[in-house]
């Protein structure tokens, strides 16, 4: 009986490695992307003042993306128009629309 109790031992560190060693590569792949940390999202009441506005210039949409610093404006708020086009909505920093981008849906193009 010893010898199957360390056979079970064995195989526990075994698997025990495994994750370890898989945990730790998963880690390092969700640690990957930018790594100038230039996208930091809006938060707390900026980000309620900003999303206010940049959804009052575009009339409909939600908000899917905040960018505090960004390389046009000092907010950039990304709405989701209601027909699937995105627009980047650029704000100053006392939130005054400064601009906007426009990126049509490939789906909703002409292509029949």
């Amino acid at each position: 009986m010893a010898m199957g109790r360390r056979k079970l031992m064995a195989i526990g560190g075994v698997a025990l490695a495994v994750a370890i060693i898989g945990g730790g590569g998963g880690a390092v792949v969700a640690m990957g992307g930018d790594d100038d940390g230039a996208d930091q999202p809006i938060t707390g009441t900026d980000l309620e003042k900003a999303s206010a506005e940049a959804l009052k210039h575009t009339g409909e949409g939600r908000v899917t993306g905040t960018e505090v610093g960004d390389e046009e404006s000092y907010y950039e708020v990304e709405v989701t128009l209601d027909n699937g086009n995105q627009v980047d909505v650029q704000l100053d920093e006392n939130f005054n629309v400064v601009g906007d981008d426009g990126q049509e849906n490939e789906n909703n193009g002409n292509d029949d």
